[in-house]
């Protein structure tokens, strides 16, 4: 008897001593950078610190796969994933009036975004690209993109929203109440923030250093397409990387526009597609659960859409 209990003391003790530990453990938050599609990306969440590791993880694998469907180059044209960020685009295209159109890359190289050898192209160079640019040239058959040839496909405007979106669902279901996942300006931040509050997520300013406003907001994405993220200036003007599908040039009339809204996808499809639309108010009509924060070119600040919590600076 005496030896059976001796052995059930000695069990009982570490059991004990870990319990005690793990009650003294307290969640905090955690942040780590890292690398994706050339933009340094953030990620913070509130957890044990034992649980860091394994949201970096998740993070990093999803990130991971975005990146290697759809990295310039890329000839996936069939995976359920490609097919269906493809519809969702085609969903913005059609609403949009094709001012929305993932078929730039030809225009994107012409212009030397893709290798930063940056040129003002001829009228006649702009002309014959354009014949390869429309996602109403792509054909879905026996699920299968086909693009027409000399098409090419630039996954820019919708991958980064995807990546965030789909990795903060996960660490979600993981279990992780409050976070916040940044990919160069798209992000989706949910629970509370580190000051048991709203998130407040700023919004650059086009053309100085800091910010132009501040959101207040918690469970919801945000993404900025602006003039100021890629471009060269040519003879006093700026030539940046959001195209007008329809002439081949940059559009031009805006410097930047945020789009808040559930969806962190959407929001990056909405950011081009209202920027590149001379009547972006038409489109976001069309979003019941979106709002935008537009600058035009004169830095007047307009907001349409659903109204989020937003102070200009």
């Amino acid at each position: 008897m005496w030896i059976r209990s001796s052995v059930k003391r000695i069990l009982f003790f570490p059991f004990l001593i870990f319990f005690l530990i793990s009650c003294h453990v307290k969640e905090k938050w955690h942040t780590s950078t890292f690398l994706f599609f050339d933009t340094i990306c953030e990620i913070r969440v509130f957890c044990v610190p034992s649980l860091f590791e394994s949201a970096q993880k998740e993070v990093s694998r999803i990130f991971t796969l975005i990146e290697r469907h759809f990295s310039p180059g890329s000839k996936d044209l069939s995976s359920p994933l490609v097919l269906d960020l493809f519809h969702k685009a085609l969903q913005v295209y059609n609403d949009s009036s094709g001012y929305f159109d993932i078929t730039v890359a030809p225009l994107s190289k012409l212009w030397g975004f893709f290798n930063k050898s940056f040129r003002v192209p001829e009228e006649n160079e702009i002309k014959r690209v354009l014949n390869y640019v429309g996602m109403n040239k792509i054909k879905e058959e026996k699920g299968k993109l086909i693009l027409s040839p000399h098409m090419e496909i630039d996954w820019g405007g919708l991958a980064k929203g995807l990546a965030v979106e789909l990795a903060s669902q996960s660490l979600i279901k993981m279990g992780f109440s409050k976070g916040f996942i940044n990919a160069g300006g798209d992000l989706y931040c949910w629970g509370k923030n580190p000051e048991n509050a709203s998130w407040r997520i700023g919004i650059k300013h086009p053309r100085k250093s800091g910010f132009l406003g501040i959101l207040s907001i918690s469970n919801m994405a945000v993404a900025t397409s602006g003039d100021y993220q890629r471009y060269f200036e040519r003879n006093g003007v700026r030539y940046h990387h959001i195209f007008n599908p329809y002439t081949g040039y940059p559009v031009q009339g805006k410097q930047s526009v945020t789009v808040i809204g559930p969806r962190a996808v959407l929001c990056d499809a909405l950011s081009t597609a209202l920027f590149a639309n001379p009547h972006p108010e038409e489109i976001i009509r069309k979003f019941l659960d979106y709002g935008a924060i537009l600058v035009d070119s004169k830095r007047n600040v307009s907001i349409i859409g659903k109204a989020y919590p937003f102070r200009l600076l």
